[in-house]
């Protein structure tokens, strides 16, 4: 196919480009995305504007490559985006979803819950032949506001009732575990078609049928089963077989070395990347925290209490607040990786995990280095998108690329 010929598609919430990476690894072309904090930008432009051919943006020269916001965006390039109306085959994104994560407080009022109304203004203003949203499944739970004076909401009922307008509407839930991403992650989408493109669709759940049909042909052309476990994952990042070093980016830390693949899956991540494994650093736990997680580790293979959070008894026999913490089972996916890098332990090495152990249970390949900082803590938590937040956040590429292939058909039939 030549590139004149190929869907366009732009990508709002971007975030370190995990949607846009299976959307160009699906064939389309990559107008330009959107996202506001420079970290996940900075990620997405070393990444996806150039390193990889065939793989990057075709980025406008009226657009500058740094973080934007939608409404800074509109106001100072509405011309531009006027003139893209009806020429853009596909608007992707997925509005934060932290005000509507069950992992966090759910609250109707986050002002990250409006962000969605932004979406739906730049589908009005592009008028786009399909939008892909992408969210966590609590968007589809009715908030109620603090104190009940105001009435409940749901936000992905008003997504469908604001689109369905224009287009025909389909909403789902997919378990990404399902789908060859070595981690559970249900999540939530939905895809428009436009009416006046697609006259003959009606509303109902045609393209994640197209989904379901396409996924097996999809893994075995990747010489993939359906499930992906976290030892298949992961490994070949194994402290005790590949060793350490200093870590090239941080100077007083250890990184894990790079061995050699040691499954399919391990080199599929791997993508030609023949150089060291970026984002390996090791968290620099004590002797004393090292040996708790030891315990802690080998208390849960013997209760059988892998992939399942710490029971309280556990917690407080072992001194930990935090309710989240789960040690990996190494036979099974991975629970839905958060932003929180020690909620999860590793299957059999007393520590956490490194950014590119989850970027691995996400799918991204292992050429794909994320910038800024690996974490960040106190009041600057809800400004800041470091390396361990930009991961979870993403959407797997893998299914990304799925939906695109999915969505590219609809358009060859036309």
């Amino acid at each position: 196919m030549y590139e004149s010929e190929m869907p366009k598609f732009i990508d709002l919430f971007a975030g370190c480009g995990g949607l846009s990476l299976g959307l160009l690894r699906a064939g389309w072309k990559g107008l330009f995305a959107v996202e506001k904090d420079s970290f996940a930008f900075e990620t997405l432009k070393e990444n996806l504007t150039g390193k990889m051919p065939g793989l990057h943006f075709d980025w406008p020269e009226w657009l500058a490559q740094k973080p934007w916001t939608i409404e800074t965006l509109m106001e100072w390039h509405g011309e531009q985006l006027a003139l893209l109306r009806g020429k853009v085959d596909l608007l992707a994104g997925g509005p934060p979803c932290q005000g509507f994560s069950s992992a966090g407080r759910r609250r109707q009022e986050d002002p990250r819950n409006r962000l969605f109304e932004r979406y739906l203004e730049f589908v009005d203003i592009v008028m786009p032949r399909m939008v892909l949203i992408e969210n966590v499944k609590g968007i589809t739970l009715e908030f109620r506001a603090r104190g009940g004076s105001k009435p409940k909401r749901n936000f992905a009922k008003e997504l469908v009732d604001r689109l369905g307008e224009h287009y025909h509407v389909y909403t789902g839930t997919v378990r990404c575990s399902e789908y060859g991403v070595p981690q559970q992650r249900p999540r939530f989408f939905l895809v428009g078609m436009l009416k006046a493109e697609f006259p003959s669709y009606g509303v109902g759940s045609e393209p994640f049928e197209r989904l379901l049909e396409a996924k097996l042909p999809f893994l075995r052309k990747r010489g993939l089963g359906r499930k992906v476990t976290c030892r298949q994952a992961i490994s070949d990042l194994e402290r005790e077989k590949v060793g350490i070093i200093p870590c090239p980016e941080t100077k007083g830390y250890f990184a894990l070395a790079t061995g050699c693949p040691r499954t399919v899956y391990q080199n599929l991540m791997r993508d030609g990347h023949n150089a060291p494994i970026p984002d390996t650093r090791l968290a620099r736990h004590r002797p004393d925290i090292e040996s708790r997680f030891g315990r802690i580790i080998e208390e849960c293979k013997r209760a059988g209490r892998l992939n399942v959070q710490l029971n309280r008894e556990m917690r407080e026999r072992y001194g930990l607040k935090k309710m989240a913490t789960r040690v990996l089972d190494p036979s099974e996916v991975a629970p839905t990786i958060t932003s929180m890098p020690d909620d999860l332990l590793h299957y059999s090495e007393p520590r956490t995990l490194t950014v590119r152990e989850n970027a691995r249970l996400q799918t991204f390949p292992d050429w794909f280095k994320f910038k800024g900082k690996f974490t960040t803590g106190g009041h600057l938590r809800a400004r800041e998108v470091p390396r361990f937040t930009q991961v979870a956040n993403a959407v797997p590429p893998l299914i990304a690329e799925m939906w695109g292939e999915v969505l590219k058909s609809y358009l060859c039939i036309r």
